[in-house]
């Protein structure tokens, strides 16, 4: 008997992000293999996978090497607490400390990018009370349009509107400045005439908030889900000063960017700069079982060291932390992205792909193209330059799906019409294959 997937969904699963109500007049697709870049439905249709599942499937589908590592652990070890050690969640750290930049040596797993955020801001908390004793260091600054997680303190961090107003309210002590949106300055500055203002803004907010009441700063090397926004080759480096200045911890959130997303291993890798605290999840095991971190500078870990009766430790524990099946999956992802140098290609098919898509600014309904590696968005708008209206935006990711490439759209981030679509498919991805996405992009928009 034909089982009818659909309707089984449709009475009992509750998706994220989507009306419901939709159901009865349009349908999911039910996918049932992937291979490569390349994911095929129940019915046998296959598509380009331009968006990587949700940005982090970067080894491609199909890996047999991280099913293996994944089938051999679960028969070897299939669980024990992070409370001991576990051979592949040591193995996974110490390579992760071996391929971030700089003292980034000291890794506390956990589950997903959210949780790696919650757990980043937890630390810096903890760290400003040890290291202020006699100040209330507990304010972090973090940005407009940034997204960090659904986790209480990751989504108050969180600076898009739509995403927060259901819950509120949220978590204290969180000042949010202006992101380096050139395309739609919010300053209504141009670059470089503007000096990076934006980030200019952020110590004019220590200064006004006290800089003995602050503690850190946390941001998206490129901001992904608030519309793939690329800073100033000079905005990095001033806010790495800026934090300096202040005494004040640098999170950077390589959820997104990080493991060769953008052309380099890390993000941060383009300006040269070393947080204090970074992030990751998503490519740490390429989807395939879910993993976060949160990896400290020595500096930062040494702050947490001292006898037993000063309760100095860190204040929390993660379950499946250091999840060794889920380590065993990082391993064998990270020896992939390592050995086929992927980031390398990244940044190769990347630019060919972002130069061919920069020529669609010659339609009217492209405003701006933008993007780093294989992290690009298309920004539609009206003749007047105003945002393309949201439902001619889905328009557009319909037909392209239809025709066999999968985008995503930036959505519940902000007040304002869904306008930009990103393209960040595997890092395997190759110039054909990059063309297919261009000449399908362009059909649908001059048709």
């Amino acid at each position: 008997m034909e089982v009818n997937y659909r309707e089984i969904d449709k009475a009992h699963v509750w998706h994220p992000l989507f009306q419901h109500q939709r159901l009865e007049e349009t349908d999911l697709l039910v996918f049932k293999s992937a291979h490569g870049t390349t994911l095929v439905d129940v019915d046998g249709n296959e598509y380009l996978d331009a968006y990587s599942a949700l940005w982090n499937v970067n080894v491609g589908y199909g890996r047999q090497e991280i099913a293996d590592a994944v089938y051999a652990q679960i028969q070897e070890l299939c669980y024990y607490p992070h409370s001991q050690i576990n051979v592949p969640a040591t193995e996974l750290a110490a390579q992760l400390a071996a391929c971030l930049p700089g003292d980034l040596n000291h890794v506390f797993f956990c589950n997903s990018g959210s949780e790696a955020n919650e757990t980043a801001i937890k630390i810096a908390r903890q760290y400003g009370r040890q290291t202020y004793p006699g100040e209330n260091r507990y304010k972090i600054i973090t940005r407009y349009r940034g997204y960090h997680g659904f986790t209480y303190g990751a989504m108050s961090a969180t600076g898009q509107a739509r995403r927060r107003k259901a819950f509120e309210p949220l978590v204290p002590g969180f000042h949010h400045a202006h992101p380096p949106y050139c395309y739609r300055c919010p300053l209504g500055l141009e670059y470089p005439s503007c000096n990076v203002a934006c980030v200019n803004e952020i110590e004019r907010i220590i200064q006004s908030e006290g800089p003995e009441t602050v503690i850190a700063v946390i941001a998206e090397p490129i901001i992904g889900g608030g519309g793939i926004i690329v800073p100033p080759d000079e905005y990095f480096p001033k806010l790495r000063k800026i934090c300096d200045d202040y005494g004040l911890l640098l999170i950077l959130d390589e959820v997104i960017t990080g493991f060769g997303r953008t052309g380099k291993m890390f993000a941060c890798e383009h300006w040269d700069v070393q947080p204090d605290l970074i992030t990751l999840a998503k490519g740490l095991t390429s989807g395939y079982i879910p993993l976060g971190a949160c990896v400290a500078s020595t500096p930062v870990f040494k702050t947490f060291l001292g006898d037993s009766d000063e309760n100095r430790e860190f204040s929390q524990v993660c379950t499946y932390g250091g999840h060794p099946v889920a380590c065993a999956a990082g391993v064998a992802n990270l020896n992939i992205l390592q050995s086929e140098r992927l980031w390398e290609n990244a940044e190769k098919v990347g630019s060919y792909l972002l130069e061919k898509l920069k020529t669609l600014e010659s339609l009217p309904i492209v405003g701006d193209v933008r993007g780093k590696g294989l992290m690009l968005a298309v920004e539609f708008i009206k003749a007047d330059g105003t945002h393309l209206e949201t439902a001619k935006t889905n328009q557009i990711v319909g037909q392209l799906r239809e025709k066999g490439v999968i985008v995503g759209k930036i959505g519940h981030a902000v007040d304002e019409p869904e306008n930009i679509i990103y393209i960040a498919p595997p890092l395997i991805l190759t110039e054909s294959e990059a063309d297919k996405i261009y000449n399908t992009l362009r059909q649908v928009l001059v048709q």
